[in-house]
Parts: structure tokens; sequence; C-alpha cells
């Protein structure tokens, strides 16, 4: 096993206004280095020469690349120049000045839509690449494919330590919580908590309830995140799970029992369902001697005491 040090370094967190950016920054705070953080204000991730100057000041030796244009089903559909190009555009520009600044490891945080949508369950490292996308979301996973491959491509031509790693759903504080455009778990707890100060008798959950997902705490992420950095270094990347799923009626009741709402679920069998399963397999991981930490329970019960005091 590699190990490398973070002690007295100087670590870029590209992308620290997001979920898993922020938690990465606050992980990395218990670590004895200098942490590097951009505003959009003061650097264009998309604009090679402004990524060159910064990185070229600032000197990070380290570098979490969290940074992405992300969205739901909707958005992903609707904007797909943006998920593909502004996507591509941020990671060609971290990793081609990586390269040339000398950066010693970089992590590139990836996400498990880059599966093949038919892939079998859980979804192993291997299955990248060997059958078509889900169509909703494909110009998102095809930039995420090529940031993959481009950390391979770097490793294997200048022998940069250029990492990558996939996480499954990931919830927790500063998570989106917006109706429209928010994932399952932020928009059930929405939904709970409005029923919940409402009264309402029943609370309406989107499809069937039967399918079934994966959700790992952000903080659990974050954990994995520098973890891999000090002590994995190789060329394929590594999927970051909870380890187990649940079906979204499981979810929705999970979510109930913490927001307190005593009343019955209503399932809305005219909205669609989604993928059936989405489970990665994360035995390459957990044989590195890393596990999730974060029951679900206690990860749900810690974001909603975000939410009430951040959001509600």
């Amino acid at each position: 096993m590699s190990t490398f040090s973070l002690k007295g370094k100087r670590v870029w967190v590209a992308g620290h206004t997001g979920m898993v950016g922020g938690a990465i920054v606050r992980r990395l705070q218990q670590e004895d280095c200098e942490i590097l953080t951009s505003s959009r204000a003061d650097l264009d991730l998309t604009r090679q020469s402004e990524v060159e100057s910064w990185m070229a000041g600032r000197k990070p030796q380290a570098v979490f690349l969290a940074a992405a244009v992300v969205g739901g089903i909707l958005a992903n559909d609707s904007n797909p120049v943006e998920f593909l190009t502004e996507n591509l555009q941020i990671q060609s520009n971290i990793l081609s000045t990586a390269h040339k600044t000398g950066v010693e490891k970089l992590l590139f945080l990836g996400s498990s839509c880059i599966y093949p949508r038919l892939a079998p369950q859980p979804l192993k490292e291997d299955s990248l690449l060997t059958g078509p996308l889900e169509p909703t979301n494909q110009w998102y996973a095809v930039a995420k494919i090529a940031g993959i491959k481009q950390c391979q491509a770097y490793r294997r031509e200048y022998g940069r330590d250029f990492i990558s790693c996939m996480p499954t759903n990931l919830y927790g504080p500063g998570d989106n919580f917006d109706l429209a455009s928010s994932h399952v778990l932020p928009a059930l707890m929405v939904k709970a908590h409005k029923a919940k100060v409402a009264g309402d008798k029943a609370l309406t959950v989107w499809g069937s309830g039967t399918p079934r997902r994966e959700l790992l705490y952000v903080e659990d992420a974050a954990e994995a995140c520098v973890f891999l950095m000090k002590s994995y270094s190789g060329d394929t990347h590594l999927n970051v799970g909870y380890g187990a799923d649940l079906t979204i009626r499981e979810l929705a009741q999970t979510v109930a029992d913490v927001v307190g709402f005593k009343g019955e679920l209503a399932f809305d069998t005219a909205k669609p369902d989604g993928t059936p399963q989405k489970l990665l397999d994360t035995g390459r991981l957990n044989a590195l001697g890393w596990k999730a930490a974060t029951d679900l329970k206690a990860g749900i019960a810690k974001t909603y005491a975000w939410y009430c005091a951040n959001v509600a």
C-alpha cells in the first residue's frame, strides 16, 4: 500500500462550495495541512489561462478535484452542452495544469452514473464501458468517464499519481433541498417536514416505492477521499459506497420516523421509478481497510438537524 503524507502540504479542494467539497474541507481540518480554496468570483475553472495562473501562484501539492456542473435528471436532459462541455473543460484544465505545475497527488471524483444502465448489480469497477449509458444523464457520465481516462493517461505517459474514485448517492449537510432539483433523500425530508408542520394525514412519495437505492453520508465520503489520497495509488478507479441498499419505501419510512411525521405513505405510481437498483460493489475499497461508519438513520438525523438549523 502506498503512503502519501498531507502533513505540511498545500492542499487544494476544487469545488469546496459543493456538498462533497465542503465535507472534504471539514475533514482536512483534522490534518496538519494548508487548505486552499477558490471562489467562482476569483477563478473560472472553465478558462485554462485562469486555472494556470491561479495554480502557478498558489502551488498546490495535492488536489481534490470535486468541482463539477451537477444536477438531477431534468437538468441533465435539458442542458446536455453544459453537462458535457463544462465538466470536460473543468477537469481538463485542472489535470493538465496539475501536470505542468508538478502537483504531487490528485484525486478525481466521478459519479456512479458512469456505469452502463443495465450493468450487473452490485456495480463492479470492471463494468465501466461494457454497455450503453442511461440516456438521461449520459452527457455528465461521458465527461466523468473521460476524467477517469485522463487520470489513467497521465499516470501511464508521465507517471503522475492521479487517482479516481466513484461515490454512490450522497446526502448530508450542504445538500440541495430544492424540491424541483433535489435528489430523493432531501426531497423526502422536505416533504416529511412540511407534512408534519401542516398536520397532513399522508406523505406522497414518487413512484411505486420498490426501486432500491444505496446512500452514503457525505462525511463518510470525505473520510474515504482523504483515506484514498493517503493510501491508494492505482490505475483503477475505486467505488465508494455504503455497501448496502434499501427500497424507496423503506427510505421514506425511515425519513418519516426521524422527522417525526406520523401519517401514512402514499405512492404516486404515475411518477417514474427510475433505475430499479443502483448498488456499488465496495470490495476493493473495503480490502484496503475502509468501511462506511455512519448508519443511515444516524446520518438522516444529523442531516435533518442541519436542515432545521440552516434551511427550514
